[in-house]
């Protein structure tokens, strides 16, 4: 695991320039900030995609294996995961502990609001992110109590990770209803280099 997060802090440091230029970015780049862009553009892709796909289709499984998640599992997976990372990058105990939305919520609109109120959940945790408050080390007990430690920046950082990895499952179960994913839909023209 701590392999990955070098590995992705490390592409997000060579990327920074790169972004920075992209974006008109004000003053230098920052890790934090290239994190929080990372997130913010997964977290439009996912909700885009959930808006999306028709109501009838929240069940359909690619496969026909049942462990296979259907799409509307996949989302609220993200949600599950979503509060799990925040509230330890928060430092808080997990709002939605005990539940499990994947297992519970079965209606688009159950699974929408879920996956809406966990993105707003952790959208405080990545705009108070710097790479000072990253770098802090915070002890996390998981559920059968064991204690391990991990940064902030890597919390939200898997956090990222994670769902990056759904998303490709998303996109796979919308191409399968011949529906275009968010981030493949036309793009508006190039502005003019300067």
């Amino acid at each position: 695991m701590n392999k990955l997060i070098v590995g992705v802090l490390l592409g997000c440091s060579l990327a920074l320039p790169a972004a920075a230029q992209q974006g008109g970015q004000q003053g230098p780049p920052t890790v934090a900030g290239f994190v929080r862009n990372l997130y913010m553009g997964g977290k439009n892709n996912i909700e885009k995609s959930a808006d999306k796909m028709p109501e009838e289709d929240y069940g359909l499984r690619p496969g026909t294996q049942p462990e296979v998640r259907t799409f509307g599992q996949h989302l609220a997976h993200v949600a599950d995961f979503n509060y799990m990372w925040c509230a330890q990058a928060k430092g808080e105990k997990n709002p939605n502990a005990g539940n499990n939305l994947e297992k519970t919520l079965t209606t688009k609109a159950d699974i929408v609001k879920a996956l809406n109120d966990s993105f707003a959940y952790c959208d405080s945790a990545y705009m108070a992110l710097t790479d000072a408050t990253g770098a802090e080390v915070l002890t996390i007990t998981q559920e059968n109590g064991r204690q391990t430690q991990q940064t902030r920046m890597g919390l939200l950082i898997l956090n990222v990770v994670h769902n990056s990895e759904l998303y490709g499952n998303i996109v796979t179960t919308l191409r399968i209803k011949n529906i275009v994913p968010p981030s493949s839909e036309p793009r508006g023209p190039m502005p003019p280099k300067p």
